[in-house]
């Protein structure tokens, strides 16, 4: 898990892509089927949403999402359990504003606004939270952690 802003910002920078990319196949799947017309909207619409998670997540998201997982958990749970529970306030905080994003997209600023965003909460949820927590999560701390000790490798050698 991150220690620093700069930690933060290369763990947000490695989550993001597989959470967007993986929701967006899910919603397009779901409106499309499974056809190559959702991988080419899926495809179409990640750079925006891209841009909207990692500005979300960053800026105001984390902190929120954070404290509130502090408030939970218990100096004497397990690493895993910790990692749990921050991932899921996450979850919970981003499928909340991405859902009206992407209502945002389907429907426009219309009056089913609300309606498109109150549905989409639940679908997006059952979703990214097993996404997160079995596939992204898992990966990103992997990788995470060997550029982390790539790095430390790097610096020490450097400075022998």
């Amino acid at each position: 898990m991150p220690n620093s802003p700069k930690q933060a910002l290369l763990f947000t920078l490695l989550m993001c892509p597989i959470m967007v990319a993986g929701m967006s196949l899910y919603n397009m799947i779901a409106i499309h089927g499974f056809t190559w017309e959702a991988l080419r909207m899926a495809i179409y619409g990640f750079p925006l949403a891209l841009l909207v998670a990692f500005a979300l997540d960053f800026f105001v998201v984390a902190q929120p999402a954070k404290a509130l997982a502090a408030k939970i958990i218990r100096p004497s749970w397990p690493n895993w359990a910790k990692i749990v529970t921050v991932s899921t306030t996450m979850i919970v905080f981003m499928v909340v504003l991405m859902s009206g994003f992407g209502a945002v997209m389907a429907v426009g600023y219309t009056r089913e606004v609300w309606a498109q965003w109150a549905a989409n909460i639940p679908f997006n949820f059952i979703a990214a939270l097993p996404l997160q927590l079995i596939i992204a999560g898992p990966i990103v701390r992997f990788v995470f952690g060997r550029v982390l000790t790539w790095r430390r490798t790097r610096v020490v050698h450097l400075n022998q």
